[in-house]
């Protein structure tokens, strides 16, 4: 089965790109298609999970959602592709319908685990509270991964790196600026996230959240109220409206537990609440709870991670 794989390479290749490869290259022989200014030895790196190649247009950098629609759509004619895979981030839920009807494929969003033997593929639906499962019977499918879904499986070896005219055409939407994320990890990508809310009381008490990030070594994130009122930048503000990630730990201090904000960190595999409030919604759906003062809690977990790492 020829299977195409698109990576978003707009702030490099990461974790994401590893996992979606990882995906695809079970299912066939994996074409990965990509665009912009993007290092030739960071493409031939996805041989390395499963790619044989690379096709890179990188004369399309600002590119639009038609744009993309047509380059990935180009791409796989050539290469003869009747599966598509995506990692399940805003180019995909932007572009991956667009593609659907172009090429009469089946679309299934949100994918969490391979096809089962007769084709059946479990999803995450209902933002996250359930499990569907999805058939598609075209001749072609659409499939867009979950973050953090499956683990990147280094194969060695390298891809091949083509340069590839995407004839996508001309862009409907001007970007006039971008701005890139702050800090090491992003989001999307991060296996251990630190969160907090309202309940630090001020932008200059995150110290205290970081000082933790730093020493598990993880993003930082926020809930909505604390991005809207401009104590943390928007791009750390997680839940329905913001980031959905799937971390393998999350730490969340001083978050009551919205709805919102549970639909974007439920997928989370360990979720540890610290709250004063012993009612907060939030501990229904902790693994861990710690009913205490976020200003003792967090600096004496920071000390003891510290510790454990330096015997260790």
């Amino acid at each position: 089965m020829s299977v195409l794989v698109y990576i978003n390479s707009a702030h490099g290749i990461g974790k994401n790109a590893f996992e979606t490869v990882t995906y695809g290259k079970k299912l066939g022989d994996v074409t990965v298609v990509t665009n912009g200014n993007v290092d030739d030895a960071s493409l031939a790196k996805l041989g390395e999970y499963g790619a044989s190649k690379v096709l890179v247009d990188k004369t399309l950098v600002d590119a639009d959602d038609q744009q993309l629609t047509r380059l990935i759509a180009n791409a796989a004619d050539q290469v003869g592709a009747n599966t598509i895979v995506f990692s399940h981030d805003h180019v995909a839920k932007n572009v991956a319908p667009r593609l659907s009807v172009r090429l009469k494929a089946g679309l299934v969003s949100g994918a969490i685990a391979l096809p089962d033997a007769d084709g059946t593929i479990k999803v995450n639906v209902f933002s996250g509270k359930a499990f569907g499962s999805v058939k598609v019977n075209s001749a072609k499918k659409i499939i867009s991964l979950l973050p953090n879904s499956i683990q990147p499986e280094n194969i060695g070896g390298s891809a091949t790196v083509e340069a590839f005219a995407g004839n996508a055409g001309d862009a409907k939407v001007k970007v006039l600026s971008t701005k890139q994320p702050e800090g090491e990890i992003p989001l999307p990508e991060a296996e251990l996230v630190v969160s907090a809310g309202r309940g630090l009381k001020g932008p200059e008490n995150w110290g205290i959240v970081e000082d933790l990030a730093k020493a598990l070594g993880a993003a930082t994130a926020c809930s909505r109220p604390v991005s809207d009122i401009g104590w943390r930048p928007h791009h750390e503000h997680v839940g329905q409206t913001g980031i959905a990630i799937r971390p393998n730990l999350y730490i969340a201090a001083g978050i009551s537990g919205a709805i919102q904000h549970l639909a974007g960190v439920n997928g989370s595999k360990v979720i540890v609440v610290i709250n004063t409030d012993p009612e907060a919604p939030f501990f229904k759906a902790a693994d861990y709870g710690v009913v205490g003062d976020a200003f003792e809690v967090l600096p004496k977990l920071t000390e003891a991670i510290k510790k454990f790492k330096a015997s260790n």
